[in-house]
């Protein structure tokens, strides 16, 4: 009788257990599916005003921002792509402050969809010393543009070209080359995600940007390039009472992102000048925060 209740007593516990168990999970917290980097371009007026330097950057975002993921713009050191004393250091700062390199941002080395076939090549050249700094630096991939003179197609066949080139290249130190919406034919969803489709190179993606694309309809821009993100560029301006951002759709937007199965850093790029750059960095993370567990 006694080893019967006992039974029916343990038995009753572990129903009650499994009657639990569901209730609890309702209570557990849902894992964030992205994670949040600071792209140093948020921070350019303090930058060329001399008030920040770039070997600082990595504890900056750390300790003022709690974002320990970064995004470099190349132009803030330009002159130190192959000064390993430097590059040292900001390893070094960036691990102190348990920050993750994520990327360089390349600009001004020249138009990789330039007309000149000489010219192209020394822009594919040009990118080199920079694939080398962001293997070194522990980073995943390079920004770079698609920028060039002709018609759509023209600048697709010379981009195609230098894209593989540098993709090639990128590959032996595991690099992406990740390219984003910037201005001129690249802000068309359309021909980037065709430009990338014919490079076909798994190393070789688009960063999309929420704020690049101009005539082209964003959300239709964004939903063009994600199928090769390797990265997504949140762009923000100015913000409403209800800290929503005045010209896109945070939530839709991160809708489209979450559908497209991405996981990695989403990076804030603050451009406003209603709030100091500060203010805007910490709204734009604000913001983003809403959707970690959409």
């Amino acid at each position: 009788m006694n080893s019967r209740r006992t039974f029916l007593k343990n038995a009753g516990l572990a129903a009650a257990g499994l009657a639990l168990a569901p209730s609890l999970d309702v209570f557990a917290a849902k894992k964030a599916w992205f994670d949040i980097s600071l792209a140093e371009w948020s921070l350019h007026k303090t930058l060329f005003k001399g008030d920040l330097k770039n070997i600082d950057f990595p504890e900056l975002a750390a300790k003022k921002f709690g974002i320990y993921g970064v995004e470099y713009v190349n132009q803030f050191f330009k002159d130190k792509a192959t000064d390993m004393t430097y590059l040292k250091d900001l390893n070094n700062r960036a691990k102190d402050n348990g920050v993750t390199n994520v990327l360089i941002m390349i600009d001004g080395e020249g138009n990789l969809g330039d007309e000149d076939a000489n010219k192209r090549k020394t822009a594919v050249e040009n990118h080199h010393k920079w694939i080398d700094a962001a293997a070194f630096l522990g980073c995943k991939s390079i920004r770079v543009n698609a920028a060039g003179k002709g018609t759509p197609e023209e600048v697709k066949r010379n981009v195609v070209e230098s894209l593989s080139a540098l993709a090639d290249y990128g590959k032996k130190a595991k690099i992406n080359v990740i390219v984003e919406n910037h201005g001129g034919i690249s802000s068309h969803g359309d021909w980037l995600s065709d430009v990338l489709k014919t490079v076909n190179k798994n190393n070789c993606g688009s960063l999309p940007d929420f704020g690049n694309f101009y005539e082209y309809d964003r959300y239709q821009g964004v939903q063009d390039l994600m199928p090769f993100a390797k990265g997504v560029s949140a762009k923000s301006h100015d913000f409403d009472a209800n800290g929503n951002e005045t010209q896109i759709d945070y939530e839709r937007m991160m809708k489209i992102v979450k559908k497209a199965g991405f996981k990695g850093f989403v990076g804030i790029e603050y451009e406003g000048s209603k709030l100091p750059e500060m203010e805007g960095i910490a709204a734009t993370k604000k913001l983003l925060e809403r959707f970690k567990t959409l």
